[in-house]
């Protein structure tokens, strides 16, 4: 898998190199700890996918520019605060097997780094008078805490049909890669026929990376580096159990309900309902699901001429589906 990802960054290699050093000059401050805590992000970013998207995109019209790499990284400092938000949300001391900010400075710090952070975003973009780009990330600004809003709520009452869990996943996490899809073609002064078409090239690719997401918390040899059934312990419902509890009988359903809202604690309990999603075809149908969006993203590239980034977008598609971690 590791090669896929080199293979997917051929053409974009020297820009990833070059996007360091300026995602680290966009969160620089005076502040010393501040300082402290972003020198502290870069040591422990994760594979970086969302720039990798910004610049292939923008390679569809053009070539990489500044503009691109500030984009970049305002999705990246965008990611990164909600990241840091959502570790002290879910009470999360460990990211990527490092330490999370709030373990090391405590959950007052993490909520101001990440406060920080998108208020840097913000700035890089009205600075340069980006002014689309502010549209775009204002706009998944507010979608993304209206997902995580969305979710904590369905997660008390447990009443999350398909549509309802399509939906949080659309603003929770593809609304994200929607923007930078949309950000990369703009950075190259696309129309808004081109920008939309990006945007829901981005929408689809997420809302597939997201599935097979949540498909991980139903299989033993996941590498993720999330604990098997951590999703039914956190009351979440996925698109597996989803459906596997609507296709139950009545004795059935009431049974594993039962066990995510008062017994997601018990072992035995929650391995029983992971046994059950696997027979019941819940893995199977999300699977089929998943596939289905990656199947109408790549119809969408297709409008565009053939090219390297087109080539590399195409193994990204692949590489979100067939993903270990």
């Amino acid at each position: 898998m590791a090669n896929i990802v080199e293979e997917i960054k051929k053409p974009i290699k020297e820009e990833m190199k070059l996007f360091e050093q300026k995602f680290y000059e966009s969160m620089q401050s005076n502040v010393p700890l501040l300082d402290k805590v972003t020198r502290f992000i870069v040591t422990t970013k994760g594979k970086q996918m969302r720039p990798m998207f910004v610049f292939l995109c923008a390679k569809l019209l053009g070539e990489v520019n500044e503009k691109s790499f500030r984009g970049a990284s305002m999705i990246e400092l965008i990611h990164t605060a909600t990241l840091v938000h959502d570790d002290v949300v879910d009470e999360s001391f460990k990211r990527r097997n490092f330490f999370s900010i709030n373990a090391l400075w405590k959950n007052k710090i993490a909520v101001l780094v990440g406060d920080y952070l998108l208020s840097k975003a913000v700035l890089l973009s009205t600075d340069n008078k980006d002014f689309d780009l502010l549209s775009v990330i204002s706009t998944t600004i507010r979608e993304m805490s209206e997902g995580e809003l969305l979710q904590l709520e369905k997660a008390r009452k447990l009443d999350i049909t398909e549509d309802v869990y399509f939906e949080i996943i659309r603003q929770k996490t593809a609304t994200l890669i929607a923007a930078c899809c949309e950000i990369g073609v703009l950075s190259n002064n696309a129309d808004e026929n081109t920008a939309r078409k990006m945007r829901e090239f981005g929408t689809l690719t997420g809302m597939a990376f997201q599935i097979k997401d949540d498909l991980f918390d139903f299989l033993t040899s996941n590498i993720i580096g999330k604990p098997v059934g951590i999703d039914i312990k956190e009351k979440k419902m996925t698109l597996p159990l989803i459906y596997s509890l609507k296709m139950a009988n009545e004795k059935d359903r009431k049974y594993y309900f039962n066990t995510i809202k008062r017994y997601n604690n018990d072992t035995k309990r929650v391995k029983e309902l992971i046994q059950f999603v696997k027979t019941s075809g819940g893995l199977d149908y999300a699977i089929g699901v998943m596939k289905d969006y990656q199947e109408k993203a790549k119809l969408l590239l297709a409008d565009f001429p053939d090219s390297e980034a087109k080539h590399s977008l195409h193994l990204m598609l692949d590489y979100v589906i067939e993903r270990k971690n």
